[in-house]
């Protein structure tokens, strides 16, 4: 009798716990042990064999490694698509913060000091990258095995280059306030029709023009660098 209610009182925390990091609880299959996940490096039993989460060892409560095929979007909890709902990134990236900081980790193992450190650092890239449009674009390729290189002029013609060398002009010529928010807003207007075009462009498959696009979008992103510069010169 005690047995089953320990069993069912178990699965309650197993329950309210998956709910506080937004995931479903394991199913059968996963909690007999059958994943790919290498046993704890603290006790030695099976990750996943029982309730529990997959930063943490099941029996003992120590942090595990990072799982290194574990890509961004799941994570962070999103879908793998270019339609990020940037509020629920940011709660998930507060909750792991408050999993997995390093701050929470200054009194346990040195093991666990560097994987808390791991972790902390992967979540933060992870956050960075998804939250920006530009980044996140850049990640989708790379995750369909798609890299553009830095310093490649892939997808730009002669004309979108003349469009970057006046903008260029204008922001060494301009020396008024008005004057800098004026391009500001057209950089910003320019950006937001590339991140329209970019998410209909995943939507349909068609990574050849997310390519073209994000090449377009990372010569105006250089440009909102250079504002913020002008802005706020060091």
């Amino acid at each position: 009798m005690w047995g089953s209610r320990a069993g069912a009182l178990f699965c309650l925390w197993e329950v309210r716990l998956a709910g506080f990091l937004g995931r479903r609880p394991l199913s059968v299959s996963a909690a007999s042990g059958k994943g790919s996940a290498p046993p704890c490096w603290n006790c030695g039993s099976a990750r996943g064999a029982g309730c529990g989460d997959e930063f943490f060892c099941t029996r003992c409560r120590a942090l595990q490694p990072p799982d290194p095929a574990r890509d961004y979007f799941s994570l962070m909890n999103c879908n793998r698509s270019f339609r990020v709902d940037t509020t629920k990134l940011q709660h998930r990236y507060q909750q792991l913060q408050r999993l997995v900081h390093p701050d929470f980790f200054s009194q346990k193992s040195q093991t666990e000091k560097h994987f808390s450190e791991k972790h902390s650092t992967l979540v933060n890239d992870a956050y960075k990258t998804l939250q920006a449009p530009l980044s996140r674009g850049l990640y989708l390729l790379k995750l369909q095995g798609i890299e553009i290189p830095e310093g490649t002029n892939y997808g730009t013609d002669s004309q979108f280059l003349m469009e970057i060398m006046e903008i260029n002009e204008k922001l060494s010529d301009t020396q008024s306030e008005a004057g800098m928010e004026k391009i500001e807003s057209t950089v910003r207007a320019k950006q937001k029709e590339f991140t329209d075009n970019l998410n209909r462009a995943f939507e349909q498959g068609d990574f050849e023009k997310a390519k073209e696009i994000l090449m377009k979008m990372r010569y105006f992103s250089n440009l909102e660098e250079k504002i913020k510069l002008n802005k706020n010169p060091l």
